[in-house]
Order: structure tokens, then sequence, then C-alpha cells
């Protein structure tokens, strides 16, 4: 599996695979990669935003 179409599942933006087993515990760890990811993201977000200001 490709790190991008992870990417996207955990994000919501693609359908999983319904055929994949699932745990109680890789639910738990999807979850935090999820929390992970957004938090990146947003960090992104508030460096680009000062950079821009800074600069203005």
């Amino acid at each position: 599996m490709g790190v991008l179409q992870q990417i996207g599942e955990y994000l919501y933006l693609k359908k999983k695979d319904p055929n994949k087993p699932t745990t109680q515990w890789t639910k738990y760890m999807h979850g935090i990669n999820r929390i992970s990811i957004l938090l990146f993201l947003l960090a992104l977000v508030i460096l680009a935003v000062k950079l821009i200001v800074k600069k203005g």
C-alpha cells in the first residue's frame, strides 16, 4: 500500500479497503496517525502565514 493512499484513508479522502482486517489496536493507531497528520498540516499552514505576514 502506498503512502499517499494510506494518508488519503486517514483523512477520509479515500474509501478504506473493506477486505482489510481491523482490530481495536489498529483503530487506535490510525486515530493517532490521523491526529498527527492534521497537526502537522496545521503547523505548516501557521508557518506559511507567519512567513507571508513577516514579508508583507
